[in-house]
């Protein structure tokens, strides 16, 4: 295969990931013009037009999505290829571009990362918050972190933290001021604070078991927002009950400011998730990042 032509798809796929030219180049470490010639070069010698191309956005024509189908199978071995060989002489290096949730980065990715980049120091992570589900591939992500359950089957998904439940509490004046509900139904009425779905912009419903059945119940709020270190406060100042992971609740409960309800009710567990496109095309800083976090929690779990 002639060099050129192979420099033309890497640019191609690359800039199909990242949905521009500019990001696409600083990624291969080449100028903007240089990766456009490549493109426009491989555009030639394929009679066919890639990319539809604005002043805002850069998108793929039907051709350049029939062409990413087969060109990026291969692309992806051959950076898998050449990121091994050189691990085998120096460290990982290069970015690492991921997407998180704001829970998510306050339950797994925050104590870890500080250590992550003293460790790999030629690794560097971008990372974006945002609650809203997020398209990697579209976006030009490398990896996220969810919930498992809400990871697409075709993504490579690997556990990063120990199964945990979601529990009610409140604090200990607002449940005397109120009395304490014996079952979920009794939230009728009963302040609590709301979770806000960004995506949907509505409240998410609250999740409970029963007899191995599972229910939702939609609560009555003064408050709804989507960070749950507000919805922690507004539950220590008596403001309502609140439904929270119970890795950040249980130290407020242990202290005595907040006390767990509806404990025989509580959902399953769930936990939380690196996911990423494909195993063959990790790359060397995605797979130290995959392996540092997995490392994380066998130690977790010895603690």
């Amino acid at each position: 295969m002639q060099r050129d032509l192979l420099d033309g798809v890497v640019a191609f796929t690359t800039v199909a990931r990242r949905r521009s030219f500019t990001v696409a180049a600083a990624d291969l470490g080449v100028t903007p013009a240089a990766v456009s010639h490549a493109v426009k070069q491989l555009e030639a010698r394929l009679g066919v037009v890639l990319f539809a191309r604005t002043t805002r956005e850069v998108g793929l024509t039907e051709a350049g999505r029939r062409f990413l189908q087969g060109a990026q199978p291969a692309v992806e071995a051959m950076v898998a290829a050449t990121a091994s060989a050189r691990s085998l002489g120096e460290g990982p290096a290069g970015t690492v571009r991921l997407t998180t949730s704001r829970l998510a980065l306050r339950m797994v990715l925050a104590p870890v990362i500080t250590d992550f980049t003293r460790a790999y120091p030629d690794v560097r992570l971008e990372i974006v918050v945002d609650d809203a589900q997020v398209s990697l591939i579209e976006e030009g992500f490398d990896v996220g972190v969810r919930m498992g359950e809400m990871i697409a089957p075709d993504m490579v998904a690997v556990r990063v933290s120990h199964p945990f439940r979601f529990c009610v509490v409140g604090s200990p004046a607002l449940l005397e001021r109120w009395g304490r509900p014996e079952h979920p139904r009794d939230l009728k009425g009963y302040p609590c604070l709301n979770v806000l779905q960004t995506t949907r912009m509505n409240n998410y419903r609250w999740e409970f078991e029963e007899e191995g059945r599972e229910f939702e119940v939609a609560v009555d709020s003064p408050l709804s927002v989507n960070d749950f270190d507000l919805l922690m406060k507004a539950s220590l100042d008596g403001l309502g009950l609140s439904y929270q992971p119970e890795p950040l609740a249980m130290g407020h409960v242990m202290n005595g400011r907040l006390e767990r309800v509806l404990d025989r009710y509580l959902a399953g567990s769930t936990s939380w998730h690196l996911y990423y496109p494909s195993r063959l095309g990790a790359s060397a800083p995605l797979r130290a990042f995959v392996e540092f976090m997995r490392g994380r929690m066998r130690m977790a779990g010895r603690a």
